[in-house]
């Protein structure tokens, strides 16, 4: 696989951001993260094999002015931008729509919709002429109904169709964009979450990860506009 380059990776600091952090670091990438945790960041560049290789700064990436300071910053640190992962995002279901607490709608969408809109959108224009690829993460839950979690599934349904419309608007221009759907994510918090789950068909980070890894290199050139489960199944 060919190196992927020059890549911000938000949600970096997370189980899966923090995986494919790790790899595109082995394979010679430049990373940039977002964080709002200096723990957290620490604690990521303690894992990477590179450290130099790893770049972060405090940023809210759900909000546009933040999103924009960032990826500015990065460029700058980094030498340009070649890729984006965004792997930020959240969960939550308390239940019927009507019984949810009334924050749950605008969090969901905050977290995982306008994160992936903010990135994106103060990513383009430092890709536009250079090219590159944009990868974002969508859910199988939009596929099977989301019945108990209506805003995290309107919001990851969302980031589907961004990418899809996305990868219309600027194929033209360079700038490839695909979006994964994985099920249910093999982390600690999922296990602690759901401890009498059968975990036949959850997926490592790390697998997720390798999958990100090529849409985000030069070998997976061809595709653009893709939506790709990746649950294990």
């Amino acid at each position: 696989m060919t190196s992927p380059g020059r890549i911000v990776v938000a949600g970096g600091t997370g189980a899966l951001g923090g995986a494919l952090v790790e790899l595109l670091v082995s394979e010679g990438a430049r990373v940039a993260v977002p964080y709002r945790s200096t723990g957290g960041f620490d604690r990521l560049r303690a894992r990477v094999s590179t450290p130099e290789a790893l770049w972060g700064a405090p940023a809210d990436s759900a909000n546009l002015s933040g999103a924009r300071q960032f990826i500015d910053a990065a460029a700058h640190a980094m030498g340009g931008i070649t890729g984006v992962a965004i792997v930020a995002g959240s969960y939550a279901g308390s239940g019927l729509l009507a019984e949810t607490p009334e924050g749950e709608w605008r969090a969901m969408m905050d977290s995982n919709l306008e994160t992936a809109h903010a990135v994106v959108r103060a990513a383009i224009p430092r890709m536009t002429g250079e090219g590159g690829s944009v990868v974002m993460v969508a859910s199988r839950v939009i596929e099977s109904g989301g019945a108990g979690a209506a805003a995290y599934t309107v919001s990851k349904a969302a980031v589907a169709a961004l990418s899809r419309v996305l990868a219309l608007e600027y194929g033209p221009r360079g700038i490839r964009f695909n979006c994964i759907a994985p099920g249910t994510i093999d982390t600690p918090d999922n296990r602690k979450a759901m401890p009498d789950a059968v975990r036949d068909t959850w997926t490592s980070p790390e697998a997720i990860a390798r999958v990100i890894a090529f849409l985000l290199s030069s070998g997976s050139a061809p595709l653009s506009g893709a939506y790709l489960p990746v649950d294990g199944r």
